[in-house]
């Protein structure tokens, strides 16, 4: 048995096109419309993800390649020996 995280239950609301955009995508793609709220959930997701990674550019803009590269290594080190 897969052990399913607790769900909530949210109430949004989009445009009917984005409404029908995904029906229909779930549809070509062999998708039941119950599996809706994974899709989005999984949307929301990679949209964190997204938003996470551009702050992190943002905030490491004016640092070089090497600085990068530098802690970097330095934070995998630090976690190789705790």
């Amino acid at each position: 048995m897969v052990d399913t995280p607790e769900r909530v239950r949210w109430s949004v609301s989009v445009p009917k096109e984005t409404d029908a955009s995904v029906r229909q995508y779930l549809a070509k793609a062999g998708l039941r419309s119950d599996q809706l709220s994974d899709f989005v959930a999984d949307a929301v997701r990679w949209r964190l993800f997204d938003l996470n990674v551009s702050a992190s550019r943002a905030a490491n803009a004016d640092k070089s390649d090497e600085e990068i590269e530098a802690a970097i290594q330095q934070a995998l080190e630090e976690t190789r020996k705790s």
